[in-house]
């Protein structure tokens, strides 16, 4: 049980250094900005533990593993909204050599505020699917669910300047100050895998503590799993939080967010009647209230604080709070 999760956690921790390694030089080989980079590449890549679980449920016929999926869905925002953004903040604070960057993140306020407002519209979106009467109703949303993605990624695109080699640490793989296009794609891979792989071994360990110590699965799938399957995308930001890169941290959470919240609920609503109970529509609220907290506040200061970011874990905290009383 134990073998399982040190393994698993080590093996995502390795892996998430390999990737942002790779990734940063595979963004300045390519001459892509930080926001192609970490709300892009490194955010879709990182998203893949958690958005493999709702497709294998849903293709898999099972009615009650297509509940399971439909949580799953529901709860990648929900952990990225408030438990990574609580993580960044206190890891942004927490680290002494940050300077004045332990109080304000150094990040472009507006392009933050338009990716919370961008996943804000969409979030209630996908939640307004599940109160369609007509079929045809939910269709329209997967099809303005994916126009929006694809909208986004042309915004991404367009906005932010390009990462350079100037201070980007060496490729692990590479024996040179100019690595080949294959070895740092090569790392890439690695790193990938490895994050998988890892996201994998942790949640068999859970699934094994839970079986030992006799805990509700109810409890398991809402709370433990889900931060199994985000570990890669905390991990990635802590480690550029600590390498004072603060675009891309931000940028890894919020395109992971925007991501789950328009391609992989359009499968959903594609795949199910899409209607959600009772833990999904809670989770979904207190997501939406923290972001909309934290939105409210950048817009005010015209900057992203530490101590906002850490404010949206009382959401999860909350919601802890909440399934305990009703399960427990």
């Amino acid at each position: 049980m134990m073998i399982h999760l040190l393994f698993g956690l080590l093996t995502i921790l390795v892996g998430a250094e390999l990737f942002t390694n790779a990734i940063e030089w595979l963004g300045s080989r390519l001459k892509l900005s930080e926001g192609v980079v970490g709300n892009l590449l490194s955010a879709v890549g990182t998203a893949l533990p958690e958005s493999i679980v709702p497709m294998v449920a849903f293709l898999s016929g099972n009615e009650s593993a297509a509940h399971i999926g439909v949580g799953a869905i529901l709860g990648a925002p929900f952990m990225l909204g408030t438990l990574a953004m609580f993580i960044t903040g206190f890891c942004g604070c927490l680290f002494a050599w940050r300077g004045q960057g332990r109080q304000v993140l150094a990040v472009n306020s507006d392009l933050i505020a338009r990716d919370l407002r961008f996943f804000l519209a969409m979030f209630f979106l996908v939640l307004m699917a599940a109160f369609m009467p007509y079929r045809y109703g939910q269709l329209l949303i997967v099809l303005i669910l994916i126009g929006g993605y694809c909208f986004y990624v042309f915004l991404t695109v367009r906005s932010g300047s390009c990462l350079n080699d100037d201070h980007l640490k060496p490729l692990y793989l590479g024996f040179t100050n100019r690595p080949s296009l294959l070895l740092i794609v090569l790392q890439l891979a690695i790193g990938l895998g490895a994050i998988v792989g890892g996201a994998n071994f942790f949640v068999a360990g859970i699934g094994q503590m839970a079986t030992v110590f006799g805990v509700a699965p109810l409890v398991l799938a809402l709370l433990i799993a889900p931060i199994a399957t985000e570990l890669p995308e905390k991990f990635n930001s802590v480690i550029w939080i600590s390498q004072k890169k603060d675009s891309l941290a931000m940028g890894n959470i919020t395109g992971a967010m925007i991501f789950q919240s328009t391609l992989i609920p359009a499968f959903g609503i594609l795949m199910t009647e899409w209607r959600l109970d009772y833990p999904s529509l809670l989770s979904s609220c207190f997501v939406i209230l923290s972001i909309i907290m934290l939105y409210s506040r950048i817009r005010r200061h015209h900057a992203v604080k530490t101590k906002d970011l850490m404010f949206c874990g009382l959401g999860y905290a909350g919601f802890l709070a909440m399934i305990l009383w009703c399960v427990l």
